[in-house]
Parts: structure tokens; sequence; C-alpha cells
């Protein structure tokens, strides 16, 4: 079967989706299996910056988790509670915009002179944003929500694009998923407050 990998890793994705809109520590051990399967079915694929946001994302899987448990705010606040729902920081914006723009810039001139992609400018769109997303998500902040509709409705197009249909699909889920992610985690911050 010539999309098992994008089967496989469209299913993985709508459990980890499920489990970051619950808020559930446990989407950080599906997104691990889920990009380790994504860098081969993105190396095939051509999309050698997704192909490459993979090794990224599996360290934020990593860092997430640990934020989650509470582990890395330990010594701001002396216990290892977990990480609640959150903003993002306003006083981060303006970095995080020129970040994001830089990354772009930099993945696109990557892109152009080292590899043969086809689709330079929508992969290192995309994979700039996730790494500000993945960021967020790690926070546990609520925008991070935001940000992944953006890269969802890109990615989208995009995987259609390089007939890549099941995770195509799944993004546009994701979309619709972020929206009530967004819902449910504005709730939570409410409640807590």
């Amino acid at each position: 079967m010539a999309h098992w990998l994008d089967i496989t890793t469209t299913i993985l994705g709508l459990a980890y989706i499920w489990l970051e809109y619950k808020a559930s520590i446990w989407l950080w051990l599906v997104a691990f299996v889920m990009q380790a399967l994504g860098i081969v079915l993105y190396y095939q694929k051509g999309l050698y910056a997704d192909c490459g946001m993979e090794f990224y994302y599996i360290a934020m899987t990593i860092y997430g988790y640990l934020a989650w448990r509470g582990i890395l705010h330990k010594k701001k606040t002396g216990t290892t509670e977990p990480r609640p729902i959150t903003h993002f920081p306003r006083k981060k914006l303006l970095p995080w915009i020129g970040t994001t723009l830089a990354i772009w810039g930099g993945i696109y001139a990557f892109l152009v002179t080292c590899t043969d992609s086809t689709v330079p400018i929508a992969d290192s769109f995309t994979t700039a944003l996730s790494i500000v997303g993945t960021y967020a998500l790690a926070r546990k902040y609520l925008e991070q929500w935001y940000i992944w509709i953006a890269v969802d409705i890109v990615t989208c197009i995009l995987y259609f694009h390089k007939d890549i249909p099941f995770k195509a699909s799944l993004y546009a889920l994701y979309v619709i998923i972020a929206i009530f992610g967004i819902r449910k985690w504005r709730k939570q911050i409410q409640a807590k407050a």
C-alpha cells in the first residue's frame, strides 16, 4: 500500500489533536511516534523542510513533556505542579514575529540553494510557523491554536498538491479542532481565574 505512512501518521495525528484539545500530557508520546514516522514520509515526498522539522518536533516532545509536568519550572515555582494554560506574553510578540520571519527566510534560502524543493515558499513558511507553534504549545499558551490554524490551512493545500491526501485531510480537520480548542482552553483559563 503506497500510502501506509500517510494513513498511519494521519491516525496518530487524530489521536494527537484530540489529546491536545483535552490538554492531555499523553499528546507528547503520540507526537514522538508520529514524528519519527513523519521523517520517512516527508523525505520520500521531497518535503525537506517538513522532514527536518520532525527532528525539531522530536526534541520538543521531550521539552513539552517536561514543561507540562512542571519539571522545567520547578526552580521558579519551587514545585513540580503541572503547567497551567496561559496567554502568550505580549512582550514576546514582536521578537517572535521577527524570529519567525528570520527562520522562514533562512529555511527558504536553504531549500532554494541546497535542495530540489518545488515548494520552498510554502514548505519554509509552515516550518517557521511550526517552530513558534510548537514552542507555544509546550509553554501551554492559548494563542498556539491561532498559529496552528495558519499552519494547518497552508499545509492542507500543500499536502494535497504533493499527493499526501490523508494527511492533507487531517490538516483540514485540524483547523476545525483548533477553533474548538481555542474555546476549550479559554474556558479552562477562565475557570482558574
